[in-house]
């Protein structure tokens, strides 16, 4: 009987299950009131005297077992479920996570940093908060010039000298202030101009704005700059420049890039010309150098400018500048890139 009872103690001991259910089932054929512990205590009373300490000890020994066993077992068991109740199943294969999508103003300024830095461009970054120094007299736009009428500004009520930045011309500035020719750097960053909100224009914009300065630079390395960057961008190799006004560059210009007429989109964002504004430029004042404590008999340079929510309306066809501030899901998630 005592060889009996250790086999059951074998088979506590080698027992697995895989559910709750298999674990009852054992408690109960082991630990029930018709399991096998009742019926070996049952037939204590028939064992000889001189065996019932051994056999005492070996029904004890098969009790602590089992009891061990299916709460061992019982503790596996719910933890799993439990882990399964917060996470799932999980033996399953995992799912591919929805990845999101950048703004399409962050896709197109990186596009056109990373084509500015393939030719040696930096970046360099400023305070959105500017004073008038910077916005506006060290760039050949004194106090009282009709010009700054171009640029209806938001002032800082407490302090007439503080801005928010009309361009990311200020940056430049400050680059010229603080680096020695050569100079060859683009500032993108966001600016802000006293404007009605409609489908065109918006308050709050974004501007990429280059400089290069260094000896010897002439209008031509503009003009081959400029080309490079459309080419990249647009695919489009047809420029013209027109002949404009900026008080900080002189001569200045207008730049057009051929978009084409193949479709009816193009006959409409075009007017029917096939051309399409996408920047202004020019060749550098010698008074803004001269402002910035470089000088203009020994170096000059070229700097340009486009707004880039004008770009990104022109590639993605996008009618309404208002959508790129709304937060709209349903619009971002149109927009992938790796960049």
């Amino acid at each position: 009987m005592i060889d009996k009872i250790k086999e059951y103690i074998d088979k506590v001991a080698a027992f697995q299950a895989q559910s709750l259910e298999e674990v009852e089932a054992f408690r109960i054929e082991y630990l029930g009131k018709k399991g096998h512990l009742n019926q070996f205590f049952a037939e204590f009373k028939n064992v000889p005297n001189d065996q019932k300490k051994d056999f005492g000890q070996a029904i004890n020994t098969l009790k602590t077992v089992s009891q061990e066993k299916v709460a061992e077992l019982k503790e596996t068991l719910e933890g799993k479920q439990e882990e399964e109740g917060v996470y799932g199943d999980l033996t399953r294969p995992a799912e591919p996570l929805q990845i999101g999508s950048r703004h399409p103003i962050s896709i197109v300024k990186n596009e056109i940093i990373n084509i500015f830095s393939n030719i040696g461009f930096n970046v360099s970054e400023g305070p959105e908060i500017e004073d008038d120094w910077h916005n506006f007299t060290a760039l050949n736009l004194p106090e009282y010039h009709p010009a700054r009428d171009m640029q209806d500004t938001f002032f800082i009520q407490t302090d007439p000298d503080i801005l928010l930045r009309t361009h990311t011309s200020s940056v430049q500035v400050r680059y010229m202030e603080n680096n020695e020719p050569p100079i060859r750097t683009i500032s993108p960053g966001r600016v802000f101009r006293n404007e009605a909100i409609s489908a065109r224009s918006h308050c709050i914009f974004h501007q990429v704005e280059g400089l290069y300065i260094d000896k010897d630079v002439s209008f031509a390395d503009l003009k081959q700059t400029l080309l490079y960057f459309t080419k990249q961008m647009f695919g489009k190799s047809k420029i013209r420049l027109r002949p404009s006004y900026f008080p900080f560059t002189e001569p200045s210009a207008e730049v057009d890039i051929y978009w084409g007429l193949e479709t009816e989109t193009d006959y409409r964002i075009t007017k029917g010309t096939g051309w399409l504004e996408i920047m202004g430029c020019g060749m550098v004042d010698p008074n803004v150098l001269k402002n910035c404590g470089i000088d203009p008999s020994e170096y000059s340079g070229f700097a340009f400018g486009m707004g880039i929510e004008r770009i990104a309306m022109l590639l993605y066809q996008i009618g309404d500048i208002r959508m790129f501030y709304e937060n709209d899901v349903r619009f971002l998630e149109q927009f992938k890139s790796s960049i």
